[in-house]
Order: structure tokens, then C-alpha cells, then sequence
């Protein structure tokens, strides 16, 4: 992965469904079998958009806020985003420009889990 690369934000709510799938579960199935370098899913305590409802935890239901962080290169982000784009129930797409830092994934090439500065992904020669 490079140094560049870009995150893609998708927001959507606990609530939002693709038949019988959370919507939430369906994007990150299919963000896997991309093999998208990188995904995180997170609830908010509380949010809402242009519709102004309000999302968070009631005590029968859930209906928080969440949002789907995917971190790629820009061309593979922007088809994957085009894939989604028609699902209803998404609030919100955007992509950022991002610079990794460091960590133990900011060096793993794709293809084969090696590490490109480093030996293995453990870091040994």
C-alpha cells in the first residue's frame, strides 16, 4: 500500500437493510472480496443528516449512526464507490486524501502480505 493512499467514508444506520442482510455486513462482505487494503466499521453514539433524524441506541431498537471507513488506492476506492452507490439507505460517500504514518500495516504489499521495506509482515529478514 502506498504511502497516498485515500479513505472512503460511507454513513448509514444499524437499521438500513439489503433484503435480509444488514447493509452494514453487505458492504464489508463485499469490501473483502475486493480485497480492499484496509476496513473499519464504527457506531456513533449519535447523528444525523440532512433528513435531521436523529440516529442513536433506543431501548427496543438500534438505530445508530454508522459509519464504514475503507482505505485503498483512489481508482480502486472510486470503482468500489460507484458499486454502492445505487444501494438505498446510504446517507453519504466521500473520499479524503490520507497519509499513513506507520503502523505494522502501512508497509504490507497486497498481493503477497511481504512486507515491502521490512522481511515478513513480522518484520524479520
Amino acid at each position: 500500500m502506498n504511502k497516498t493512499s485515500k479513505l472512503l467514508r460511507i454513513y448509514t444506520d444499524e437499521s438500513a437493510y439489503l433484503g435480509d442482510q444488514r447493509l452494514f455486513e453487505f458492504i464489508a462482505a463485499l469490501a473483502r472480496e475486493q480485497q480492499m487494503a484496509g476496513m473499519t466499521i464504527l457506531e456513533a453514539m449519535l447523528g444525523f443528516g440532512r433528513a435531521a433524524h436523529v440516529h442513536r441506541r433506543h431501548a427496543l431498537e438500534n438505530d445508530r449512526a454508522v459509519v464504514i471507513e475503507i482505505i485503498d488506492e483512489e481508482a480502486r476506492l472510486r470503482d468500489f464507490a460507484a458499486r454502492i452507490a445505487d444501494l438505498s439507505d446510504i446517507g453519504l460517500i466521500t473520499l479524503e486524501a490520507i497519509e499513513l504514518l506507520g503502523g505494522k500495516s502501512a508497509h504490507l504489499n497486497r498481493d503477497d502480505g511481504v512486507s515491502q521495506e521490512r522481511g515478513d509482515k513480522n518484520g524479520r529478514p
